[in-house]
């Protein structure tokens, strides 16, 4: 069968997005003779992907949408997008933490924005996988940090794999802050690597209160790999941007929306 031979249908369609993110354009007939499946294969792999927003059909193949949540942005890059948004919900999500918190911080852009708004807490636990906000907790003596090991994503700076899940397993905590690549409020949240999502998983098992910052922008959006439902959430710190019937959504979940 043409999948058994070419690696299954969710692999595929991500080798697809990352051909698309550097060449800016795909082509079907070069796809299929690629990845030796038809051309009615790869016409649907585009269908879906469009259908997810991650990628615009054109005549014969695909283009690329900018900003593509399907895409795995290295974090530098991601920085510089919706950079004001980012700020001002940082600042927000530091605001739900207490003293003594035991928490998790997942990596990305948003999370390191409340990251420098954490220098005046007395007593934190704090387990992270991101490089960027490990460097930058190094210089908040009053917090303890924890790493769960791993081996290193470039684009994201995270630690993923197993180490790093079998660690994370032997914690319990208060608290997990998750930056997201894509949010829709009748499915869930998602992010584009499948070790970030599993990972994910983990961190929402373990903890008491899952807390997800997500500028506006991520609405209406899925990536390839599936986090976790909307009831697994607790709290969402968003802009202005949000829809109204995405916020009602949410709340009708019994999720509690911040809006910056």
């Amino acid at each position: 069968m043409e999948e058994s031979q070419n690696g299954s249908t969710v692999n595929r369609r991500k080798e697809i997005l990352q051909k698309l993110y550097k060449n800016g354009q795909v082509i079907i007939s070069e796809l299929s003779k690629e990845f030796n499946v038809s051309e009615v294969t790869i016409r649907n792999d585009l269908d879906q992907l469009e259908q997810k927003n991650m990628l615009l059909r054109a005549r014969g193949g695909a283009i690329k949408l900018e900003n593509n949540v399907g895409v795995d942005q290295r974090i530098s890059e991601k920085n510089k997008i919706h950079y004001v948004e980012k700020v001002a919900i940082g600042k927000s999500a530091a605001a739900l933490i207490s003293e003594n918190d035991t928490m998790i911080i997942d990596s990305g852009t948003t999370t390191a924005e409340m990251v420098k708004h954490m220098q005046s807490f007395k007593s934190l636990n704090v387990i992270t996988n991101a490089m960027n906000i490990v460097n930058m907790l190094s210089g908040y003596p009053n917090i303890n940090v924890i790493i769960p090991g791993g081996y290193l994503r470039q684009n994201s700076m995270s630690l993923v794999g197993p180490l790093a899940e079998k660690n994370l397993r032997s914690f319990h905590v208060d608290k997990v802050f998750l930056g997201v690549d894509g949010f829709d409020t009748r499915n869930g949240i998602y992010t584009p690597n499948m070790e970030e999502a599993y990972l994910n998983e983990i961190m929402i098992e373990i903890a008491n209160e899952v807390i997800v910052l997500a500028d506006s922008s991520k609405f209406n959006k899925k990536s390839l790999a599936f986090i976790c439902p909307v009831n697994k959430i607790h709290t969402v710190v968003t802009d202005a941007g949000i829809s109204a019937e995405d916020k009602k959504r949410l709340e009708d979940l019994d999720v509690k929306v911040i809006i910056v």
